[in-house]
């Protein structure tokens, strides 16, 4: 067995590691409060928190992100996770609560991009947290974005441009939302 054999598996499970340390931290956070408090406070945080950036020690990606956050066994770029998902997760036009939007591969994301939403503000908006936004590998929480579609149906999105503090100029189409029950299990009565 080579050292790069060994050290792969060594440096990607730190990898993950340090990736879930922020959460495990807002586990037990949790987990000090009362469950009527978690109920109320969780709905509230999500809608109301602040959009933050949060810079990991390594550069990271969307897709190695909203694989973590959400459970989903996709790989791939970005781009192909709407049609690796058919038939093996849950998929909706409108978004959900840990739902992963997947936005089309265009001109100005050419590999596609994915997001976690983390809370619904209004039938037109959304909070999401998301990874290399900015192209700087960079974890972007409680970001909002806007529903522009003119049929109100999440195929146009806006997404907030935390530098300005505005909405950013670019439109970008959405695939759809893909949940983390997998069809397959739901079948299976698990």
């Amino acid at each position: 067995m080579t050292l790069r054999a060994i050290r792969s598996p060594l440096s990607a499970l730190a990898f993950s590691t340090l990736l879930l340390i922020p959460f495990a931290a807002r586990a037990q956070e949790v987990a000090v409060t009362s469950d009527t408090d978690v109920a109320a406070s969780s709905d509230d945080e999500a809608v109301s928190a602040e959009p933050s950036v949060e810079w990991p020690l390594k550069r990271l990606t969307c897709v190695p992100y909203a694989r973590l956050r959400s459970g989903l066994a996709i790989f791939g770029d970005a781009k192909f996770w709407w049609a690796r998902a058919r038939n093996l997760y849950e998929e909706f036009a409108a978004p959900a609560v840990d739902a992963v939007m997947v936005f089309s591969s265009s001109k100005r994301i050419r590999k596609g991009h994915v997001a976690v939403v983390t809370g619904i503000v209004s039938p037109r908006e959304i909070i999401v947290d998301h990874a290399n936004w900015q192209n700087h590998g960079e974890i972007d929480h409680n970001m909002p974005v806007l529903d522009v579609s003119a049929g109100n149906d999440w195929s146009q999105v806006r997404v907030w441009d935390v530098n300005t503090s505005r909405w950013g100029a670019h439109v970008y189409r959405i695939s759809g939302f893909i949940g983390r029950e997998a069809k397959l299990a739901a079948a299976a009565g698990s």
